[in-house]
C-alpha cells in the first residue's frame, strides 16, 4: 500500500483573501487518500508563510521522516505547489533533500512525475508562479504605502504617542493618543533645555506613565513625524525627500530642529570620550612611578600635524610620561602571562556549584522537554479524535469537547 503524509498551509492572509481553510484542504486531501487507496501516516497543518522552509510543522514532519531509519517510498501530499513553497530556489533545494530521504513531495491538484524528464518543466512553472505572485504583492504593497506618505498620511503601525484610524473612505490614518501625546511633547521640551540627557528624560518620563524602552525612545526622539513632517525614502525613480503629514502634530518643527541639535552635539561628544577609552584603556587605572599619582592620557600633536598619545602624570612639574602604544602593548605582555593555578581552578568550580549554574540550566532544559512532550500528547490527542470523527465513532459535540479539553 503506499504510504503518505498529508500537508496543509495557509497564511493569513492567504486564508482571508482565498478562503484556503486548513479544514478544506484536509478534507480533500484525505478523499484523494481514500480514493486511491493510500495510507496515511500523519496529517501537519501550518499556518505559516512559505516564503521558506523555517516553519514548526514542517520541521517536524522533516523530523519524523529522519526518524524512520527503515524508510519505505513515501509521498508528502498537499494541494498546491504554492501550499509546498513560495521560493523556487528554496523548493528546489528541499526536493532534492527530500529525494534523497526516499520521499516524493505531490500536488494532487498540479500532479507530475518527477521521474519523467520533461516533467522539470512543468514543475519550474508551478514553482516559479507562487514566486511571481509574492513578489508583485510586496511590490503592490510597498508601492501603496509609499502612495499613502506621498499624500501625508501615515499607513503603518502608529508610533508611541498616536493611535490608528480608519476613515469612511477605508484610508488609515493617525490621531494623537492621551496621555501618552503630552509626555512626548514635555519629553522634547525637556531635551530642548540642553540639561539633561535622553537617557534621563526617558527615566523622568516612565516616572510620570510613559512606557517605552532605550531604543524606541532614542527612535522615538529622531522621528519627525512628531512635528508633521513624513520621510519618503529613495527608490529607483526618486531621492530622498519628506511631505507635510496630514495628522495633527505634538511639537512644532523649530523644536524638533533644536532637539536635533542637541543631541548630535551630546553624540559627538560621546564619540570623541569613546574613541579616548580605546586609545587609552589604562587611564586612571596604573599609577605614575615617580610620584605615585594616578595616570591620564592625551594626544600631542607634532610640529608636522602628526598625533601622539602619551600617558603622562597629572601633576604639572612630574616628568612621567610615556608613550600609549608602548604602555598598552606592555601590559597585554604581562596579561599573557598570567595563569591560574590547578587550585585556584578547583575553587571556581566549587562556586559555579553553589552558584547552581549549570543545575539550573539543567532544570530548564527538562521543564522545556517536559512541555514539549505536553504540547505533543495533546496534539496527538486531538489528531485521533480526528480521526474518529471522520470514521464516525465519536459524534460532533464530543469532537469539539475534546478539542475545548
Amino acid at each position: 500500500m503506499k504510504l503518505a503524509y498529508l500537508y496543509c498551509r495557509v497564511s493569513t492572509d492567504e486564508q482571508k483573501r482565498k478562503g484556503n481553510s486548513l479544514e478544506e484542504q484536509e478534507d480533500r486531501l484525505i478523499k484523494h487518500c481514500e480514493i486511491n487507496g493510500i495510507q496515511i501516516k500523519g496529517i501537519f497543518r501550518e499556518d505559516y508563510s512559505a516564503k521558506d522552509f523555517n516553519r514548526p510543522e514542517w520541521k517536524k514532519l522533516i523530523k519524523k521522516i529522519r526518524n524512520n531509519k527503515h524508510r519505505p517510498n513515501e509521498n508528502i501530499l498537499f494541494i498546491k505547489w504554492d501550499r509546498f513553497s513560495r521560493n523556487i530556489e528554496y523548493a528546489y533545494q528541499m526536493i532534492r533533500m527530500l529525494r534523497g530521504l526516499n520521499v516524493q513531495p505531490m500536488a494532487i491538484d498540479q500532479p507530475i512525475d518527477l521521474e519523467v524528464p520533461e516533467s522539470i518543466v512543468m514543475l519550474a512553472v508551478y514553482l516559479s508562479i507562487p514566486e511571481a505572485e509574492n513578489s508583485r504583492r510586496g511590490l503592490t504593497t510597498s508601492d501603496g504605502i509609499r502612495r499613502a506618505k506621498k499624500m501625508g498620511r501615515w499607513p503603518g503601525k502608529a508610533p508611541i504617542g498616536y493611535a490608528n484610524r480608519t476613515d469612511t473612505d477605508g484610508k488609515k490614518y493617525i490621531i494623537p493618543k492621551q496621555p501618552e501625546a503630552d509626555l512626548i511633547k514635555w519629553s522634547f521640551e525637556q531635551l530642548a533645555k540642553g540639561i539633561f540627557t535622553i537617557a534621563q528624560v526617558r527615566r523622568m518620563a516612565c516616572v510620570k506613565g510613559l512606557q517605552c524602552g532605550k531604543n524606541n525612545f532614542w527612535r522615538l526622539v529622531h522621528n519627525p513625524i512628531y512635528c508633521g513632517i513624513i520621510w519618503i525614502p529613495e527608490n529607483r525613480n526618486e531621492e530622498r525627500y519628506f511631505v507635510r503629514a496630514i495628522h495633527d502634530s505634538l511639537i512644532s518643527e523649530s523644536l524638533f530642529q533644536q532637539v536635533q541639535l542637541i543631541i548630535n552635539k551630546d553624540c559627538n561628544k560621546r564619540t570623541k570620550k569613546d574613541e579616548l577609552k580605546s586609545i587609552f584603556p589604562l587611564r586612571t587605572f596604573i599609577n605614575c612611578p615617580w610620584c605615585g599619582r594616578k595616570l591620564t592620557g592625551s594626544v600631542s600633536k607634532g610640529r608636522h600635524g602628526g598625533k601622539y598619545p602619551y600617558y603622562h602624570c597629572t601633576t604639572y612639574k612630574c616628568k612621567g610620561r610615556f608613550r600609549a602604544d608602548m604602555l598598552n602593548n606592555s601590559y597585554e605582555e604581562k596579561l599573557k602571562k598570567l595563569y591560574l593555578r590547578s587550585e585556584v581552578n578547583e575553587l571556581f568550580d566549587l562556586v559555579l556549584e553553589d552558584e547552581n549554574i549549570f543545575t539550573r540550566r539543567r532544570e530548564y532544559t527538562d521543564e522545556r522537554k517536559k512541555i514539549e512532550n505536553d504540547i505533543s500528547k495533546q496534539e496527538l490527542l486531538i489528531s485521533k479524535a480526528r480521526k474518529y470523527f471522520l470514521d464516525e465513532k465519536i459524534d460532533f459535540d464530543d469532537f469539539s469537547k475534546l478539542k475545548k479539553e
